[in-house]
């Protein structure tokens, strides 16, 4: 994903922008992050430069899942216990 595409983002659910970007790996572009919402505390991830902004009943708890887990040393820790659709507590 590119950077500058942050500024167009929107929350999917509750319309909210801008958006918090987190990046956990990046080269040309972020090929793996986190994307949140402050206002309604959910979150979508960037997999393989890809954002997965999908509306709660289209995610798959199958991959949310391992990729919070993957990644919980560096996720925020109010999206590990409280993070919608899908969290670790």
């Amino acid at each position: 994903m590119k950077r500058p595409l942050m500024e167009i983002l929107a929350c999917p659910i509750c319309k909210h922008a801008p958006l918090n970007l987190l990046i956990f790996e990046e080269k040309d572009e972020i090929i793996e992050g986190i994307i949140t919402c402050s206002d309604c505390n959910r979150w979508y991830p960037i997999i393989d430069e890809i954002p997965h902004m999908l509306p709660d009943n289209l995610r798959s708890e199958k991959e949310d899942l391992p990729f919070l887990k993957k990644w919980k040393k560096k996720a925020p820790k109010k999206i590990l216990k409280e993070g919608k659709p899908f969290n670790l507590a």
